[in-house]
């Protein structure tokens, strides 16, 4: 039987050989999270790039727990604004207000 790697795999190595793609990336799952409301698919989104960019790097700047960046992304997390707020920083990102087109 043959062993296939996890999508979430394919898309951690393909940001690790591209990473001038990954602010294009960003607003890209935040526009989408921003229609749809997929908490998940935004913190699963958010781990995988958590992963290319060191989650122990990214817990130490953010000020959480190695275990903390990865349960506050995990796909049943439910984190905190200020947890999400933090480990953006951490990955050189921040969050800010867009206005809606009405």
């Amino acid at each position: 039987m043959k062993n296939y790697r996890e999508f979430t795999d394919v898309e951690e190595t393909y940001f690790r050989d591209h990473p001038d793609e990954i602010d294009d990336y960003i607003n890209l799952i935040f526009e989408e999270y921003a229609q749809d409301s997929d908490t998940g698919a935004l913190l699963s989104s958010l781990r995988v790039l958590s992963r290319v960019k060191g989650v122990t790097k990214i817990a130490e700047e953010s000020g959480l727990s190695r275990k903390g960046v990865q349960k506050a992304l995990s796909e049943k997390g439910n984190p905190a604004l200020a947890s999400v707020n933090a480990i953006m920083h951490a990955m050189g990102y921040r969050l800010s207000p867009q206005k809606l087109n009405a």
